[in-house]
């Protein structure tokens, strides 16, 4: 019965699509006429040369972590660079400006190994170890004691 009504139901469709002249041709398709694009005014203060100033550095000594910026703009210059301790142990530093007439400029500067400064690590022994280490002879495990069991 569900397969009687699904074939009448493609039937009718079919035949209802052959009558309305279905798929019909697509028209022609005609671009758009250009539409001009206007700048939306500036709304508020209008700053003619913009300035700022920042910079920033991490110095931790129990990551190694060791980084430093800074970078200025005074209209349409900007100026800055940064460092950085590299996985070598040297350190980068770049110097950059950027301008509308030169772009965006970079110099890198590689300097000597720095001292890797590593944080001692305090000994810490075994009471059980300690009367060997005055040469006192080995002292054992309490609960290896004959009397403990």
């Amino acid at each position: 019965m569900t397969l009687t009504i699904v074939i009448l139901a493609a039937t009718l469709a079919a035949a209802n699509a052959v009558a309305i002249g279905y798929p019909a041709p697509l028209p022609a398709l005609r671009p758009y006429p250009a539409l001009a694009k206007v700048a939306a005014p500036i709304v508020g203060d209008y700053d003619p040369n913009p300035q700022y100033s920042y910079s920033y550095a991490v110095a931790d000594a129990v990551t190694g972590d060791n980084k430093s910026q800074q970078e200025s703009r005074s209209g349409d210059v900007v100026t800055g660079s940064y460092a950085l301790i590299e996985p070598d142990g040297t350190r980068r530093v770049v110097e950059y400006t950027a301008d509308p007439v030169n772009g965006f400029n970079a110099v890198v500067h590689r300097g000597p190994v720095a001292a890797k400064v590593i944080a001692p690590v305090a000994k810490i022994a075994s009471p059980y170890a300690y009367p060997a280490a005055l040469g006192l002879g080995h002292v054992a495990h309490p609960l290896a004691h004959p009397l403990i069991g």
